[in-house]
């Protein structure tokens, strides 16, 4: 075990499978001259054609990844989410589609590592959190870790998986430190939540960044006589369905933290999801804590207003204990 912060873990996840298949590549915006952080040293150890910088254009550089996949190769992409906008076409007509129009013949084994950042003033264009839409396309694996174990663990499991993953990274998790592993084949595997915290009055499910704002209302709760269990589903499909109804069947309760918009959020899918699928379990309404239906403001005062914190969550909490 080593300490290291999140993004050390994705850099370590990333040389480690560089290393061991020679087919993995990685392309995206600015990362040839990275020293520190993800991609820091990857120019400095690998040839240039497997660490390759791009125009700024996601179309044509995740097409290429579709192209490249198709024929052998197992192309990583680094790019913002707010981005994908730009290459939605050939993320959904092509990389999501592919395998299943060509009955099988080909597989498209890309990773799209997408940056979610929010909460640090970068206004309405670099602040989006689309991983509700693509939930909603069949062929795409989403994922999303919160410590640097999982963080590790999941993209070296998402870089040897044969379908292309979407593998959202919470920028607000970068700096975060934890145990890794430094085993090469320490993986976890899809589909495969994790109880962060045990507790017995009310289950919180808390995704990427919206984790350690619900473990710190745990530990405020906890001071006034309430125990959470925080749950995280660490991949949003596949989804861990019955991790989270084992313990809303043990609680009674249910809150879910998205940093998405509310309307048609994850957290919609799993509090609907709950309600067809344990609704004789819940004693309370499911309460959804997420981000206003508006877009990220630039002005630091009226950002923090809009995506979920701790005193939203507690809030949510008590209303279910109503």
């Amino acid at each position: 075990m080593a300490v290291i912060t999140f993004a050390d873990a994705l850099n370590q996840a990333i040389k480690e499978e560089m290393r061991r298949d020679k087919s993995v590549f990685i392309m995206g915006e600015s990362i040839r001259g990275g020293i520190y952080g993800v991609t820091g040293g990857l120019s400095q150890e690998f040839e240039a054609m497997r660490v390759l910088d791009t125009p700024l254009s996601e179309s044509a550089f995740m097409g290429a990844a579709v192209g490249a996949a198709a024929v052998g190769l197992r192309p990583i992409i680094s790019s913002l989410s707010s981005f994908y906008w730009v290459a939605m076409d050939q993320m959904v007509s092509q990389a999501a589609k592919m395998t299943y129009m060509f009955g099988g013949q080909v597989r498209l084994p890309i990773v799209y590592r997408a940056g979610m950042t929010y909460g640090n003033n970068i206004a309405a264009h670099h602040s989006d959190r689309p991983h509700p839409m693509f939930m909603n396309m069949p062929g795409l694996k989403i994922v999303m870790p919160t410590t640097p174990a999982d963080a590790k663990g999941l993209l070296k499991t998402a870089i040897r998986d044969d379908d292309p993953v979407i593998f959202f990274e919470d920028n607000t998790l970068m700096g975060a430190r934890g145990d890794v592993p430094e085993d090469m084949d320490f993986l976890i595997p899809f589909g495969v939540a994790d109880v962060k915290q045990a507790g017995t009055d009310v289950t919180v499910v808390a995704l990427g960044g919206m984790l350690p704002r619900a473990l710190a209302a745990a530990v405020q709760l906890k001071g006034e006589g309430i125990s959470v269990e925080v749950v995280d589903p660490r991949t949003l499909v596949p989804l861990d369905k019955q991790a989270i109804l084992d313990s809303v069947a043990k609680t009674g309760r249910l809150v879910v933290v998205d940093m998405a918009h509310k309307t048609c959020s994850a957290a919609s899918e799993i509090a609907a999801m709950v309600s067809q699928e344990g609704f004789w379990n819940l004693r309370a309404p499911i309460q959804r804590v997420a981000s206003l239906n508006v877009h990220f403001p630039f002005s630091p005062a009226l950002e923090k207003l809009v995506f979920p914190n701790e005193e939203k969550i507690i809030a949510a909490v008590k209303r279910t204990l109503e």
